[in-house]
């Protein structure tokens, strides 16, 4: 257990003793706010700030944000209050004790979208202080470091969410020693079997080939020396979670795996760079195509670094970075690196064009109100690598890998992205759909009586030109479905005396817009135009009480009996709704679901994390849920995928599984590889999720099995 002897000591080599003071006096008010709280480890819950501010430290980051890291608990999980804090250690402190409070206390409708909120929330809290996200990041690394003590399910939701969201604003962020370990820490929970195989694989290639790592060090620095370029050179073998990648990339397995040696070589300046690298390709034959500048084009966080991959000693692939002392620290620790210490007290981060990316997300995030909508688009810009391009004029752009002219279009201005017509790339005329490439020259053709299309969200990737396109079209669809609405209003008013345009004038629906549970009338004609309620359900409202309850005798049935299993949806708002089930992911009871309005056919009902779902008009979507569950529950299709060793028997043990859990097995394909897999591919017959995922965790434990998954039946 870190001790705050420890902290100190760690900030002590950077900080002055009156700031050391201002630590040690965080640490008692933060060990008398949690006195007496146990975490599920035993351990006191101080533990988890001093761990947390002990990594803050390791960063080299101001005392502000250790204290911070100190205190960062007490609000949610103590008497304390801001006021208090910011009493005690400044303003500077409780703003950012403030932006990493979660917000548990605020109601939501699903956790889904409390998450969502809080990852918003996050984002925003970032642009006012980026220590905020620091003193996050190092609190979720903490946090999945003893995920043992948890539950299993506990364990896969807290790691899912790592890797989906702070793992890759840590890489965002430049943070790569913080990154790797949420990686590495998420695989061992998401993949255990895969973590195991490939951690073993590891060590044993360690211990094999560290004669090897130590030879190539030296003939390196050796080549070097004798060209006078002073350095310092340092072999490793990569990380669990970047060979995981690589694995499932390429679909290889551990042993297909060649390039798994990396090289950094530090020299003094950026000259030497170039030099070395000439040096290294001199000796060894590079890899066509596995060479790249990041020193002339940075990554979005300014990383700056020379990669190649050669052909080494024994014909073995092994990838050499090259660096600058400077770019080695920012490469390592990021943002962290680039901390600046004032006079005044106000600590900035330098090259603000690190955060350009930042400044994007919070300049679209304000368009996107559904927080659905909101995770998917900022996945997409936290995920993906880049493509930089050129304008005419010869400005730098950077854009997510696979990113089209329309991409561009948007970067530049969003007038010039809702306009565009056409692109000419390197001077020729393409698709809008052309994927770019590094160094491409793009012009965007423009033409004002163009509007923003809902295929482009077909191949669009950046976050910005997806949420400038769906504004667009979410603003002509809601003056499209008011028209709607007011239609279908007058005609059915008609058959019930109602005149609906002087109900208009005399603000008659404003209290059916509150018994609906909307803000604005507007929003209730929308829903009626979308088809979310009924233009009767609405007119029964401004019908006098008596009526209300005639019309509600004479229009609806007696409830029939609760359904159960894939039939038993319930939808807010709605009744009487007809339900067809996606076929591109094939929801089963206890999936968490959603709604989506197909006009003419009902609702069609997905899985929430469905890719098909990012691509839906928001105003369309509905929250529904699985209503009354029985053991009598028909049986529904599912599809799962067994990747084992290809042995004599396995197909036995699998059926004799599915068998003794009661499953039917309705169809199956098999395929073998040359590297002694199997792919084994089933349609089976289950009620509930809850059965499904019990059975592919048995099949999980035969030990011949390396994979089990499920899949869309479609």
């Amino acid at each position: 257990m870190i001790r705050i002897t420890d902290t100190l000591d760690q900030a002590s080599s950077y900080l002055p003793p009156a700031d050391l003071e201002l630590i040690q006096k965080a640490y008692v008010f933060s060990a008398a706010a949690h006195a007496g709280q146990i975490r599920l480890s035993g351990e006191p819950y101080l533990s988890r700030p001093l761990e947390v501010s002990y990594i803050l430290a390791e960063l080299k980051l101001d005392a502000a944000t250790i204290i911070a890291g100190l205190l960062h608990d007490t609000v949610e999980d103590t008497d304390a209050s801001i006021p208090q804090i910011i009493e005690q250690f400044g303003p500077e402190v409780g703003a950012i004790v403030e932006g990493v409070t979660k917000i548990s206390k605020m109601n939501f409708e699903s956790k889904e979208q409390a998450q969502a909120e809080n990852i918003r929330k996050m984002i925003l809290a970032m642009a006012d202080d980026i220590r905020v996200i620091l003193v996050k990041l190092a609190d979720r690394l903490h946090n999945i470091s003893t995920l043992e003590f948890q539950k299993e399910h506990k364990q896969r939701a807290i790691a899912l969410e790592t890797m989906g969201i702070y793992a890759p604003l840590a890489n965002r962020l430049g943070l790569y020693r913080i990154k790797v370990q949420l990686e590495n820490l998420s695989l061992k929970y998401l993949k255990p079997d895969i973590y195991a195989q490939i951690s073993e694989g590891i060590t044993r290639y360690q211990e094999q080939g560290q004669a090897y790592i130590d030879r190539v060090s030296a003939m390196i620095q050796e080549l070097l020396l004798e060209n006078e370029v002073k350095s310092r050179v340092k072999g490793r073998v990569k990380h669990i979670y970047s060979i995981y990648h690589k694995m499932k990339q390429r679909g290889l397995g551990l042993d297909q795996i060649f390039d798994m040696i990396a090289f950094r070589v530090i020299v003094s300046n950026l000259r030497e760079c170039y030099t070395a690298l000439g040096l290294v390709h001199s000796l060894w034959k590079p890899v066509p195509g596995k060479f790249k500048d990041y020193i002339s084009m940075p990554k979005a966080n300014m990383y700056q670094s020379l990669h190649s991959t050669v052909i080494g000693p024994d014909g073995e692939r092994i990838e050499i970075q090259i660096r600058t002392e400077e770019m080695h620290q920012l490469a390592e620790n990021g943002v962290a690196a680039h901390w600046a210490y004032k006079e005044q007290g106000s600590k900035k981060v330098q090259d603000e064009d690190r955060f350009s990316w930042l400044r994007q997300i919070l300049d679209w995030q304000g368009d996107l109100k559904d927080s659905r909508d909101f995770m998917s688009t900022l996945s997409l810009d936290l995920f993906q690598d880049e493509v930089y391009v050129f304008t005419p004029r010869g400005q730098v752009k950077e854009l997510p890998e696979g990113a089209t002219p329309v991409d561009f279009a948007y970067l530049i201005h969003t007038e010039v992205g809702n306009h565009c017509t056409g692109a000419k790339v390197n001077g020729r005329i393409v698709p809008l759909n052309t994927p770019l490439k590094n160094g491409d020259t793009v012009e965007i053709i423009t033409d004002a009586s163009r509007n923003p299309s809902r295929d482009w969200l077909q191949f669009v990737k950046s976050g910005k030109a997806r949420s400038r396109i769906k504004h667009w079209i979410g603003t002509e669809e809601r003056v499209r479905s008011l028209a709607l609405a007011k239609e279908l209003l007058e005609k059915e008013g008609r058959k019930l005396g109602i005149n609906v345009g002087k109900a208009i004038k005399n603000s008659e629906f404003e209290a059916a817009a509150k018994d609906f549970s909307f803000r604005q009338v507007d929003d209730l004609f929308s829903a009626v135009g979308h088809g979310r309620i009924t233009a009767r359900q609405v007119l029964r409202k401004l019908l006098p009480k008596d009526e209300q309850k005639e019309e509600t005798r004479t229009a609806e049935p007696v409830a029939p009996k609760p359904p159960t299993g894939r039939d038993a949806i319930s939808i807010k708002g709605a009744d009487d709704v007809l339900i067809r089930y996606a076929q591109c992911c094939n929801p089963l009871p206890g999936d968490p679901i959603i709604g989506y309005i197909s006009r003419g056919r009902g609702v069609t009902v997905h899985t929430q994390d469905c890719p098909n779902v990012a691509n839906m008009e928001i105003e369309r979507l509905l929250d529904v849920s699985w209503g009354n569950q029985e053991e009598n529950a028909k049986v529904l299709p599912a599809r799962i995928k067994v990747i084992c060793r290809n042995q004599r028997g396995m197909l036995g043990t699998i059926s004799g599984v599915l068998a003794a859990e009661g499953v039917n097995i309705d169809s199956g394909q098999f395929t073998s590889s040359v590297d002694g897999l199997s792919e084994l591919d089933f349609l089976i017959e289950v009620k509930t999720t809850s059965q499904l995922y019990s059975i592919i965790d048995k099949l999980r434990n035969i030990e011949a099995v390396q994979e089990v998954r499920r899949f869309a039946t479609g």
